[in-house]
């Protein structure tokens, strides 16, 4: 098990919870204020007053750094504004299973016995005024957590069974300020979908899938909605990318607002990347933005398509280029669902991962290739970690940069020629997860011709998809014609696309190429 910070703004309940949850789970517990404390000889106000915020925030953030480096503590107490500072909250995030435990101004202010040994607190003469001036500030740092508690209303008894139901489920943050959420990673575990709805607490739910999955796994989301007793609608859409369209969309609102869904509606996405894509752009237009989750049943979705908030349908002129970024309120990874998935969609899924460890994590891919084969056949004891790494490096991708204006760009390798393939092939010829392992492998060709990437490198990638089960080789006529396609991708700009160019394991960067260098790199 991973440490438990416990975070949030000073008189939360963090010190009254935090020994609670140690002695709970038999681990050290380590406040932050008292180790500081401890090692400087002074009160916290009087460093603060003698040293100012930033020498002081400087202090905690060496002190949590040395925490994670020895990995002693099992239940760490931060003080209120530690998590202020990004680098220190990334490092907990990376480290950590964190907890923001919240109360109201009022509540604060009533249980802080003088004000006046708050210096922070004490400014401008209004305790009350003063604590929801510096919530508002902190607010997005607070909400950057794995769950977030309210301390009022409940025990610390509860906010430590609920801690410590968390911290068995380990899931991955994403860390988006106030658009955060939570990745649960589980396998054969339907109780994970009950909460994760019950959490939101909707006021109904549009499910939205396709026959498929419905045919499928319905059982298995009856089994995780029953206990809810939520009044919903059902969309079940007809499968596949062709059916990703404006038509479809329009499906899921006609529904939606036949069944007179309110703002606070839950649209609920059950299944592979169409269905997260379509839904999720639904969502994002009905009455001007509603909330939604997310379910991935394919390997696909799990790792890339139900992470990071990208949205939107097909057009005629090209894949995906009419969508929205808006990210979820919480994704459920549950990997039994690709128990009935037929083999080629699975292994789809792996060329999406290989793309991500291919441009961002060397790590990943080193294992990768030691597991690949295990891989191809499915085994779920290699398969778990993997998609959970795949997740945690897309994460830390998009943490940085949500709206692709930058290194989330990169993510986009294998998809500019990818894309063209399926498009000119009507998708019906490649899956996306195909045409993804093909893409990435003449994508990486060109950035041998064009210099940036080492042919040894180009040959590595190649090896591994093969061992992967995936195809790796394209004829050239049919890369030749799809080449309109490429020609009309949205990431062109002024007759250059911006591309992912691999220029070592795990690492790669964003090239400007013109769209006739890119032509004459790829022979067509």
């Amino acid at each position: 098990m991973r440490p438990i910070v416990l975070s949030g703004f000073m008189a939360t309940g963090k010190s009254t919870v935090g020994p609670a949850l140690a002695a709970r789970l038999g681990v050290a517990f380590v406040d932050t204020d008292a180790e500081i404390e401890k090692a400087t000889g002074k009160r916290i106000p009087d460093l603060w007053r003698q040293e100012g915020e930033a020498a002081f925030r400087a202090r905690e953030a060496a002190l949590v750094e040395r925490l994670f480096a020895e990995g002693s503590a099992g239940v760490i107490a931060f003080g209120g504004g530690t998590v202020t500072v990004k680098r220190t909250r990334r490092l907990a995030l990376d480290r950590a299973v964190v907890v923001t435990l919240t109360a109201s101004p009022e509540t604060i202010v009533a249980r802080v016995p003088d004000v006046a040994a708050r210096p922070n607190l004490a400014v401008g003469g209004d305790p009350v005024a003063r604590a929801a001036e510096l919530l508002e500030t902190r607010a997005e740092a607070y909400a950057e957590c794995h769950l977030s508690l309210s301390s009022e209303g409940l025990d610390p008894e509860a906010i430590v069974d609920a801690v410590v139901a968390l911290a068995q489920r380990d899931p991955v943050a994403v860390p988006l300020g106030g658009r955060s959420y939570a990745i649960d990673v589980c396998d054969g575990d339907p109780t994970r979908l009950t909460d994760a709805v019950a959490q939101l607490a909707p006021s109904s739910v549009v499910l939205v899938t396709d026959s498929n999955v419905q045919r499928a796994r319905g059982p298995f989301i009856e089994a995780a909605l029953h206990p809810l007793a939520i009044e919903g609608t059902r969309v079940t859409l007809p499968p596949g990318e062709r059916h990703k369209t404006l038509a479809s969309a329009s499906t899921i609102w006609d529904a939606a607002l036949g069944a007179g869904v309110d703002r606070d509606a839950l649209v609920l996405a059950v299944g592979g990347g169409v269905v997260g894509d379509l839904a999720g752009f639904a969502a994002s237009v009905l009455l001007r933005g509603v909330r939604f989750l997310q379910v991935p049943t394919t390997l696909l979705a799990m790792v890339d398509a139900s992470v990071g908030g990208k949205t939107g349908f097909d057009h005629p002129a090209g894949k995906n280029l009419v969508g929205a970024f808006h990210q979820p309120s919480g994704v459920v990874v549950d990997l039994q669902h690709l128990d009935t998935l037929p083999k080629r969609e699975r292994l789809c899924g792996l060329a999406e991962i290989a793309k991500i460890a291919l441009a961002t994590d060397a790590a990943l891919l080193a294992r990768l290739e030691r597991d690949a084969a295990a891989l191809a056949r499915g085994d779920h004891g290699v398969l778990g970690p993997v998609v959970r790494g795949a997740i945690e490096a897309k994460v830390r991708v998009v943490r940085d940069d949500e709206r692709e204006s930058g290194r989330r760009a990169l993510l986009n390798l294998g998809h500019t020629v990818g894309h063209a393939l399926e498009a000119h092939g009507s998708y019906t010829r490649w899956l996306h997860g195909e045409a993804v392992a093909l893409g990435t492998v003449a994508e990486m060709r060109a950035g041998e011709a064009l210099g940036f990437t080492s042919k040894a490198l180009v040959e590595r990638a190649e090896a591994l998809l093969t061992t992967l089960g995936l195809p790796t080789k394209v004829e050239h006529a049919e890369l030749a014609a799809s080449w309109p396609f490429v020609a009309s991708d949205k990431k062109r700009v002024h007759g250059a696309v911006r591309l992912p160019v691999v220029t070592g394991p795990g690492q790669a960067r964003l090239e400007k190429v013109p769209l006739a260098a890119l032509r004459r790199a790829l022979a067509v």
